[in-house]
């Protein structure tokens, strides 16, 4: 459990580093059947910097607790990258990608923390 949560605090760190905004971690851990115990959702203004924040958590994660994501999925077109540690899925969308499929709103029983943007 420890490790989960350094995993997302990593993962935070990794996206605050390129300027991600909004995130939220939806603590899915009292809802069965979740795929995850944890989601962290945020966004970039533009697909480089969706990738560049996908990047930044990547390194971080690796460099810091030797985690690896064991698949990436969405980088081709970089509106929403998927990255799964198991444990922890990240999402990292474009704001009107993020809108639209609101995964804030579809796990809303879950405990939501909104991380304040660093400016």
């Amino acid at each position: 459990m420890e490790q989960t949560t350094q995993l997302v605090e990593t993962i935070k760190k990794g996206i605050q580093e390129k300027k991600g905004r909004h995130i939220v971690v939806a603590n899915l851990q009292s809802i069965d059947g979740a795929i995850a115990r944890y989601f962290v959702i945020c966004q970039g203004s533009s697909p480089a910097q969706v990738e560049a924040i996908t990047e930044s958590i990547g390194e971080m994660a690796r460099k810091e607790l030797d985690e690896k994501p064991t698949r990436v999925a969405g980088l081709e077109n970089a509106q929403w990258v998927a990255m799964d540690y198991g444990d922890v899925l990240v999402h990292v969308f474009l704001p009107d990608v993020r809108s639209y499929y609101d995964l804030e709103h579809l796990w809303e029983d879950a405990e939501l923390t909104e991380i304040p943007d660093l400016d």
